[in-house]
Parts: structure tokens; sequence; C-alpha cells
């Protein structure tokens, strides 16, 4: 009878594993979900896939996104910025291609970073010899509250929207 309460152990303690293990790689189920943002700006096909954080009743600006510092513009992976044609932004050129998109968020000003180095956790082996192209924007109150983290393409611009402000390129 022993062997038999060891195995009916081992086969629980193994379903429990494979079961939570499922849950890690499930990233609809984060705290910040995954999203994705399409659109055509200029005349490219644009797409941002990133993860979006709540405000969940926290100071973001200059609290938890820090000014002065190289932010995921996110959370959990790079946020991923991918264009089917070569950009002209702020008469820089951004070759077709996939990115990580980094900001320095600022109180009267942001850097933009698109890094060729996509594919990573966060900003933490964020490597600046890799930038492709930096701009720079001025953020502004949004009209309305954001409660989530979203991005937005259009034919002419491409936003972030968080909490209480909108920064635009």
């Amino acid at each position: 009878m022993k062997p038999y309460i060891f195995l009916l152990i081992s086969f629980f303690v193994t379903a429990s594993f494979i079961q939570s293990g499922n849950a890690q790689t499930d990233k609809s189920t984060r705290p910040s979900p995954p999203r994705e943002t399409k659109g055509t700006y200029k005349e490219a096909e644009v797409a941002i896939n990133y993860s979006s954080p709540f405000v969940k009743g926290r100071t973001i600006w200059g609290d938890l996104v820090p000014y002065g510092k190289v932010w995921r513009t996110g959370a959990n992976e790079a946020t991923i910025f991918e264009t089917d044609k070569d950009l002209i932004i702020q008469d820089k050129k951004l070759p077709a291609g996939k990115y990580a998109l980094f900001t320095i968020p600022g109180e009267k000003e942001w850097i933009w970073i698109f890094n060729s180095e996509w594919d990573q956790w966060g900003a933490f082996k964020y490597d600046v010899s890799k930038d492709v192209l930096r701009i720079q924007s001025t953020p502004e109150p949004s009209p309305v509250y954001h409660e989530q983290m979203a991005f937005m393409v259009t034919k002419d611009r491409v936003s972030l929207y968080w909490e209480n402000l909108s920064v635009s390129f």
C-alpha cells in the first residue's frame, strides 16, 4: 500500500508543478498584460507590442517611472516597435525593422530610443551602443485619464497615454 501512496503523492505534486508552469507562460494573467497596437504611420505599417501597466493609485511620473532614466516604456519585456518601411522621424531615418522602444521621461522633455536589441527583458541590459535612433518630444497633459498605459498609432503620430500624460512623436 505504501508504494501506491507514494505514487499518488508524486502524481499530485507533478501535476501541481505542470499547472503552475503553464500559468507562468500565460502572459495574459500578468498584472501588466500584453497588448498590441497597430496602425499606419506616414506610409508604414507599425506594430507596437508592450506590457500595459495600470496606475493602481500610484504616482507614476517622477516616482514609479523616474525622470532622467532609461525606461522600458511599459512593463516586463522591452516594448517592441516594428515598421515595415523606413521612416523619417524629425528629419532622422529609422530603417524598416524591429526595435526595442525605450524612453527617458522628463518633466519637460522626453527622449524616445529605438534600440536594435529588441528581444530583452526590461531595460536592465540596455546598451546605448545599440541605439539606432533617438528623438525628442514634449509631454502634454492628457485630455482623458488613462488607468492602463496605451499606445496609439495614427497617420501622423505615435502616442503614449498613461495616467494624466500624453507624449507623442
